[in-house]
């Protein structure tokens, strides 16, 4: 079930982002580090309204945040509307979850609340380099739209969006 996150997730998001961290570092990924993100990231998030959980027996399964806020660097990049579009952040998956399709449900939400809040448009970002949510977002249909130099980092982020067409909205109407 994915719900809102409340304050009393912080610890597990916290130690969810502990192992990506590790895990980001044994394939050289710098994305996030000790010093991005951090628990005021989330509790910032919670506390507009952002922050969702997906949980399974009371273990968070993975989490994402959804909002209006796209960085300034967005500016620059070439999309492919000009749509109002919400953008997808900070989202990881629990390592003892991984493989059992919880980013899927993490993006199909995304776009659920995109579409409940009258908005067909999502974007997102991540490093060039992480090979697992590049293949996730390329997977869920979003389109590689540019890249953008961003938090100082060495590498390029490579940005991404996803239309979503009122042909699927009718095809979601149809099976509920």
């Amino acid at each position: 079930m994915i719900r809102k996150a409340k304050k009393i997730d912080i610890t597990k998001i916290m130690e969810i982002i502990t192992a990506t961290i590790r895990e980001m570092k044994s394939y050289n990924n710098t994305q996030w580090d000790e010093t991005y993100p951090q628990a005021v990231n989330f509790l910032k998030d919670i506390e507009e309204g952002s922050l969702y959980v997906d949980e399974l027996d009371n273990e968070i399964r993975g989490f994402v945040c959804i909002n209006y806020i796209e960085p300034t660097e967005y500016n620059c990049i070439n999309w492919q509307s000009l749509e109002k579009a919400m953008v997808v952040h900070r989202m990881a998956v629990n390592s003892n979850f991984r493989n059992q399709g919880v980013g899927i449900s993490l993006l199909k939400f995304s776009e659920e609340l995109a579409l409940k809040n009258g908005v067909s448009y999502l974007k997102t970002d991540t490093y060039s380099i992480n090979d697992k949510m590049n293949s996730l977002f390329k997977k869920f249909g979003f389109k590689l739209v540019e890249e953008m130099e961003f938090l100082g980092k060495e590498k390029p982020f490579y940005c991404y969006d996803k239309i979503i067409s009122k042909k699927l909205r009718d095809e979601d109407k149809n099976e509920k």
